[in-house]
């Protein structure tokens, strides 16, 4: 992986505007990186980034606003799921490239991807695993977006594989395929 990731400023590039929950969902990526590089507590970046990131103006920048409890639950849940997450998450990396050796930002998106795929199932895997995607440009200018895309969509698949098969019934419905 050789794309360059500052998690604190996502890169300048033409993305599509966030609604509030891909706000949460990019803030809590960074709030799972900040404590996975500096053993921050769960209640210290919590409290942080919502009495001081969410929608607020930081260094002439203003950070959008984000739905608070979607972020709260991404971080936390990921936190409390993370000895199930891992290891499913490895399950989907080629034997090579095992988790502990990915970058840590994508490892906190691929957390927090595989958390809402787990347990959020009111939210379809199409629309997680491409928010996903976008967080991943939005840090990453390489390969990272394809392995983010390829881990969820191989994760969706075992986890919510009847969403999949739905689909195919419709397109075999409407002639496609």
């Amino acid at each position: 992986m050789t794309g360059k990731a500052d998690p604190e400023k996502p890169a300048a590039k033409t993305v599509r505007p966030a609604n509030k929950r891909g706000v949460a969902r990019l803030a809590a990526v960074q709030a799972l990186y900040q404590m996975d590089v500096g053993g921050s507590p769960l209640a210290n970046v919590i409290s942080e980034f919502t009495a001081f990131r969410l929608g607020k103006e930081i260094d002439g920048a203003q950070y959008r606003d984000a739905d608070e409890q979607w972020f709260k639950q991404i971080v936390s849940g990921v936190v409390e799921d993370q000895k199930f997450l891992d290891p499913f998450i490895h399950t989907a990396l080629t034997e090579d490239w095992p988790l502990k050796r990915i970058d840590s930002l994508l490892r906190a998106i691929l957390r927090s991807g595989s958390y809402e795929l787990l347990r959020r199932k009111d939210v379809p895997a199409k629309v997680i695993i491409s928010e996903y995607i976008d967080v991943a440009k939005a840090f990453f200018e390489d390969d990272e977006p394809g392995l983010v895309n390829g881990v969820l969509d191989r994760l969706a698949h075992d986890l919510r594989n009847a969403e999949f098969d739905a689909d195919t019934q419709v397109s075999k419905v409407d002639g496609a395929s």
